[in-house]
């Protein structure tokens, strides 16, 4: 298994930035997936989970700046970010989310092969 996250960087305050997660090593397809973030001195929050089905679901923090969405194709989860604020600024995760969990329950799995090694955003002026 192998989660490759892409495209962090630095923004400033109300900016945009998309996420790439490039996946490989399993069935992608069928496949739930999550991102997730550590954020400095807060710990790990789940921030926006997509089924195979392409239902998508999202943390109350980030609803309506965040969007999650995947292209099977291509193996590759996504996360659009707009209006992105200072306390947005953490290392965001992809991670495969675990059949017939909660999503929070991704967490659980931080640090196995089951967790990308992260693209740091920083949201500062």
């Amino acid at each position: 298994v192998q989660l490759v996250e892409s495209g962090g960087g630095l923004v400033q305050p109300g900016g945009s930035l998309r996420l790439s997660c490039a996946a490989s090593g399993f069935t992608f397809s069928t496949s739930a997936m999550s991102w997730a973030r550590s954020v400095p001195g807060k710990g790990l929050e789940w921030v926006s989970g997509i089924n195979s089905d392409f239902s998508a679901y999202y943390a109350d923090i980030v609803k309506g700046r965040f969007t999650i969405s995947r292209d099977n194709a291509k193996n590759t989860v996504y996360l659009q970010m707009i209006n992105l604020k200072p306390e947005d600024t953490a290392v965001y995760y992809c991670a495969i989310s675990p059949s017939g969990s909660t999503w929070y329950s991704v967490l659980e799995y931080y640090g196995t092969d089951s967790w990308g090694k992260g693209t740091l955003v920083t949201v500062s002026s």
